[in-house]
């Protein structure tokens, strides 16, 4: 039992060492990890006071190399749960849901997180005759970090009820064409990607397409062949 004892120790200095800094939790665990990198790792939890007039707040959640991932919830400063928000790459990423300070629905809104290292996607061109027949692929360049991307619901909090919609796909007003709960990250670093086949997409064209097919007209781009991974 001593030796079981002391080789949990041992390893436990171990990987305290590897670390720069981090706190002690309430129940024991090791919060708030800081590699000799400089980069938060692991579970985290950050306090905000009340700063001009904006409420404070807590949130806790998982970092990986100084990103945020997965999972992150958020209290207002007496412990009600305001804010469940999913990350990934560091960015919103999924269904993000938030409330008022004593619990009701506020809104839902959905994001795609964009793969730093790779931010492109590959959209659908649909039949404009046939709006479930897909006749063609395009790559095309994602703009920014994350995107609003599906159905964005709006409640009013005293009665729960639907005050408003929005649809959005890939930051531009409109479902385009893509599904609307489709909530997963564009990473296409694979270059993979699954056929869409939904008769309640839109004939028309996303704006992201049509000013792709207005700058390739002009001037002949190469680009990659392939789907987008899920």
């Amino acid at each position: 039992m001593k030796i079981l004892l002391g080789l949990f120790l041992l390893i436990s200095a171990n990987c305290f060492s590897q670390l720069k800094s981090y706190i002690i939790g309430v129940k024991g665990d090791t919060l708030n990890r800081v590699d000799m990198k400089g980069q938060k790792q692991g579970p985290w939890v950050s306090h905000y006071d009340e700063l001009r007039g904006e409420p404070g707040f807590e949130e806790e959640g998982y970092y990986v190399n100084d990103k945020k991932e997965g999972i992150w919830r958020k209290y207002s400063l007496m412990g009600d749960l305001i804010a469940m928000e999913n990350y990934h790459w560091g960015n919103k990423d999924g269904k993000n849901v938030y409330f008022t300070n004593t619990s009701q629905l506020l809104r839902e809104e959905s994001w795609k997180a964009v793969n730093p290292d790779n931010p492109y996607d590959t959209v659908d061109i649909y039949d404009l005759n046939d709006p479930t027949k897909v006749i063609d692929r395009q790559v095309v360049k994602l703009e920014g970090h994350t995107l609003k991307h599906g159905t964005w619901t709006f409640y009013d909090p005293s009665t729960g009820r639907v005050e408003k919609t929005e649809k959005w796909w890939l930051d531009k007003p409109g479902s385009g064409g893509a599904g609307e709960d489709e909530m997963t990250p564009l990473d296409v670093s694979d270059n993979t990607s699954k056929a869409k086949s939904d008769s309640t997409r839109k004939t028309t064209k996303p704006q992201a397409v049509l000013d792709y097919e207005k700058k390739k007209s002009k001037k002949k781009i190469k680009v990659r062949e392939g789907q987008t991974s899920f």
